[in-house]
């Protein structure tokens, strides 16, 4: 047990020397403090915050990789966002991005990393079991690769020939992609999937 706190406490206090936050210098603090205090409980729980906030500084870094345009789509900087994981261990990163002053029917994305997603496992399942996928393969759900990534891309748009509603969903390493395009073809959802650093956010979160 010892070997491994002193493992994650050396972890997170690089992330110190990096990002400077004061928060995780405070937890920092709490935990060596409560464990050379034997306080095991509070010290577990103060590792745990800790690793909250490296989650939240990794996240920050990943929306700094993301492309600010997708063809005549700009990112919506304000929207950007990280936040905590409501029930599990990991962050959520959010970008939009859309047509400035555009009106109803022009393009619009989304995308959200979740990481350490429970629906993981389910859908890397799904992915790789041959026989059950392609029986789901439809002109609206397919599974398909995004540089060389499983992924399930689906339509939920009022048909295949009114206005489309795409959805991707990748999983990368313990993280969960779900990218979402509006109004757009499926030849460019695709291009656009393929704009995101996708290894590179997965070095970054693994």
């Amino acid at each position: 047990m010892k070997p491994l706190i002193i493992a994650i406490l050396f972890i997170c206090s690089a992330a110190v020397a990096t990002a400077q936050q004061q928060d995780l210098n405070k937890y920092l603090a709490t935990a060596k403090t409560s464990y050379s205090s034997n306080k095991l409980e509070d010290a577990h729980f103060a590792l745990q915050q800790a690793m909250v906030e490296v989650d939240i500084l990794t996240g920050k870094k990943v929306l700094l990789m993301l492309p600010a345009t997708l063809d005549s789509m700009s990112a919506n900087m304000k929207s950007d966002n990280v936040y905590a994981n409501s029930g599990f261990i990991g962050a959520t990163i959010h970008r939009e991005w859309g047509v400035p002053n555009g009106q109803q029917g022009s393009q619009s994305a989304q995308l959200d990393i979740i990481n350490n997603s429970p629906l993981i496992s389910t859908l890397s399942a799904f992915l790789n079991a041959p026989i059950i996928g392609g029986m789901m393969n439809s002109e609206k759900s397919k599974s398909i690769k995004v540089q060389g990534y499983k992924a399930r891309l689906t339509n939920d748009g009022e048909n295949t020939s009114g206005p489309s509603v795409y959805e991707l969903q990748i999983p990368l390493s313990t993280a969960l992609v779900t990218f979402k395009v509006n109004n757009a073809t499926q030849d460019q959802v695709i291009k656009y999937a393929n704009s995101l650093p996708l290894q590179q956010i997965t070095k970054l979160i693994q």
